[in-house]
């Protein structure tokens, strides 16, 4: 018995997805003329479903079971490596190109609420398989996708999409951009995130019409937003769930290192001590790290382990000054923090989160996005409610 009898194949992970909701009824036929397998190169690295760490590659031609059930598992698959420029076996820097996890390539194709005749602009070929789905469903002369790196296009549309029979048009250009060419569309959407919504992609779809995108600040939590474009020329709406992708290359971050916060100095520098009865455990969920962003904007942050279980979680401006510390161990009810620079990063941070509590403590979908000519706001609830 093969691994695809054993349920290792499309039906398999088409049962997994109906039953999870993502998969709905009009999207299944799609889902089974467009596998999934036609779109996956011999080499990935298979993710995990509820983050964004990959696992050990997985090579076909050597092991072609392990592939054939990575592929038609409900996981994300790593294809590319910085910008192309790793190729070897193990992993790479930064992932830079996938196959975006089932579950949520049909969840945004769910929001996306396509209907026969309409035009779509997507954002981020990558494989073509999401390109490839939309054009089955709605005629290839109706989807126009952009890809940045000209070899992950050719893949895409030369190799997976001509070998699946699509031929959606496949431009090599910059997303940001939109393709104002074949506008206006009925819909958009991005398979990369994006801090700031471009607004090209919401001058280039019709009033009434739906743009799609994972929107997140750097510092952490993501979530798929579902703009409504009005006639005014902004688009607003709500998110619908929390998301994990790669960044829009053009809007990656550039981050100074840690020893350029410190300038040289043995920790804690000049920074000034304090305690916190706040656990930094209490602040590391999706959710919280999406509301604490809202309300702490241009930070990032890392975490330093030890062996013990005790880490430290470091927080950075980008104003590329100020910093801020705070050591956590197991079983502690105080907690050190150590802050320096222009902006009190712990101070502000813990702000954040005692509002977030406040609010009723909101997950993704109470909050929402407007974006306009002028810019980006994100709101609580209603958009007269600015964050």
């Amino acid at each position: 018995m093969t691994k695809r009898e054993e349920g290792a194949g499309p039906q398999g992970l088409a049962s997994a997805l109906v039953a999870s909701g993502a998969l709905q009824r009009d999207w299944s036929s799609t889902f089974h003329a467009v596998p999934r397998d036609m779109f996956v190169p011999a080499r990935i690295w298979p993710g995990i479903a509820s983050g964004t760490r990959q696992r050990a590659l997985v090579d076909r031609d050597t092991d072609p079971d392990a592939w054939l059930t990575a592929v038609y598992s409900d996981i994300p698959l790593t294809t590319q490596w910085d910008d192309g420029q790793h190729t070897g076996d193990d992993v790479g820097t930064t992932p830079t190109s996938s196959n975006s996890r089932p579950h949520m390539v049909f969840s945004m194709l769910s929001d996306l609420d396509v209907r026969e005749g309409h035009r779509v602009l997507e954002i981020g070929t990558g494989t073509g398989w999401n390109a490839g789905l939309l054009a089955h469903r709605l005629g290839c002369e109706n989807v126009v996708s952009i890809e940045y790196g000209p070899e992950v296009a050719k893949g895409a549309a030369v190799g997976n999409l001509r070998d699946a029979g699509l031929s959606p048009l496949v431009i090599v250009g910059d997303g940001r951009r939109g393709q104002a060419d074949g506008g206006p569309y009925d819909r958009a959407m991005a398979t990369c995130s994006v801090g700031d919504v471009p607004y090209a992609w919401i001058q280039q779809t019709r009033t009434g019409g739906i743009t799609i995108a994972p929107w997140g600040t750097g510092y952490g939590g993501e979530a798929i937003a579902r703009l409504v474009v009005g006639e005014d020329g902004t688009a607003s709406g709500h998110f619908t769930r929390s998301s994990a992708f790669m960044r829009l290359r053009q809007q990656r971050p550039d981050r100074a290192d840690h020893a350029a916060y410190l300038k040289g100095q043995e920790w804690p520098g000049d920074g000034v001590k304090s305690t916190t009865t706040l656990s930094p455990e209490g602040i590391d969920g999706w959710a919280e790290q999406f509301a604490i962003s809202l309300r702490v904007p241009g930070t990032f942050w890392s975490v330093e382990h030890d062996t013990d279980g005790s880490y430290v979680v470091w927080f950075y401006g980008d104003d590329r000054q100020s910093w801020a510390s705070v050591d956590y161990e197991p079983g502690a009810s105080e907690y050190l923090v150590v802050q320096s620079g222009p902006r009190k990063l712990w101070d502000e941070t813990e702000a954040a989160y005692r509002w977030w509590e406040e609010q009723g403590r909101p997950d993704f979908t109470r909050f929402g996005l407007t974006v306009g000519p002028d810019g980006q706001t994100p709101w609580l609830d209603l958009p007269n409610n600015p964050v």
